[in-house]
C-alpha cells in the first residue's frame, strides 16, 4: 500500500487513525453480543481489514447464521482480496488500534481486546453511507467469524496466516 503523504484527500479521511480505531471498537462490540466479551486480536484485525475492503464487504452473507466454511468455499475471492490487501490494510488498522488503546476504549488482556467504560455508542452513525457500510460490516464480523470455530480456523479459511 502506498504511504499516508500519497493518500488521496478521501483516503486520509477514510484511513484516519479515530475512524480506524473505530472500527476496530466495532469489531469487539459485535463480538461481545454473541461470545465472551474479550476478542482475540487476529479477529480484530482481520475483520477490520475485511470491512475496509468493498469486495469483500459485497460477499459477506445477510446473516450470522450462515456457515463460514460453506460461504469461505463459495467466495474463492475473498482469499484473492485478502492475499492483495492484508499487508497494506493491516499497516492502516494498526495505528487506528493502537489509538483505541491509547484512548481507553479498548483494552488489551492476554492477547484478547475488550471494550472500556469509555465504550462507543450502540448506534451506528456516519457521514457517509461508506462509513456506515464499514461499521456495520465490522460489527457483523466480530459476530460471525468466530463461529468458524478456533481464530486459527477462522483465518485459515480466509487465506490469512494465523
Amino acid at each position: 500500500m502506498t504511504s499516508a503523504v500519497s493518500w488521496s484527500r478521501e483516503e486520509r479521511a477514510l484511513f484516519n487513525p479515530a475512524f480506524t480505531g473505530l472500527v476496530c471498537a466495532r469489531v469487539v462490540q459485535g463480538h461481545a453480543v454473541k461470545h465472551t466479551p474479550a476478542c482475540p486480536l487476529p479477529i480484530v484485525v482481520t475483520a477490520a481489514v475485511m470491512a475496509f475492503q468493498p469486495a469483500v464487504r459485497e460477499l459477506l452473507p445477510g446473516s450470522t447464521a450462515a456457515s463460514m466454511t460453506k460461504w469461505a468455499e463459495d467466495n474463492e475471492a475473498v482469499k484473492v482480496h485478502m492475499a492483495a490487501n492484508v499487508p497494506g490494510l493491516t499497516d492502516v488498522v494498526r495505528p487506528g488500534l493502537l489509538f483505541a488503546l491509547q484512548t481507553g476504549v479498548l483494552t488489551l488482556e492476554s492477547s484478547a481486546l475488550s471494550l472500556t467504560g469509555r465504550s462507543i455508542p450502540a448506534s451506528i452513525t456516519g457521514s457517509s453511507p461508506e462509513t456506515v457500510a464499514i461499521q456495520k460490516a465490522a460489527h457483523m464480523l466480530g459476530r460471525w467469524l468466530p463461529t468458524a470455530g478456533t481464530t486459527a480456523t477462522a483465518l485459515t479459511l480466509l487465506g490469512v496466516r494465523p
